[in-house]
């Protein structure tokens, strides 16, 4: 295998774990800048206040996200095992 080759397959996981990640990890983002937005204007100093709004976000993001994250890992999974059949073949 080449280090060119290597490289690439590196590259493409790295892009494949950013897209996997990125809804899961946006939605309770947004979701407790809005908690502690709503907290600051209201002076409600709870912390458990947060936990709730975080988790549903996080549920509803992996609803939402949840064919375009199968599609994603399929797709990666496919060019992989496809580049290994061509490498392998050489």
């Amino acid at each position: 295998m080449h280090e060119l080759d290597v490289s690439g397959v590196f590259h493409l996981a790295m892009l494949t774990t950013l897209k996997l990640c990125a809804p899961l990890l946006l939605a309770p983002l947004v979701s407790g800048m809005a908690t502690a937005i709503f907290q600051a204007i209201t002076q409600i100093s709870d912390s458990t206040l947060s936990f709730l709004p975080k988790l549903c976000a996080t549920m509803a993001a992996g609803y939402v996200a949840g064919p375009f994250l199968a599609r994603t890992m399929a797709d990666y999974m496919h060019e992989t095992f496809a580049k290994l059949v061509l490498i392998g073949g050489q």
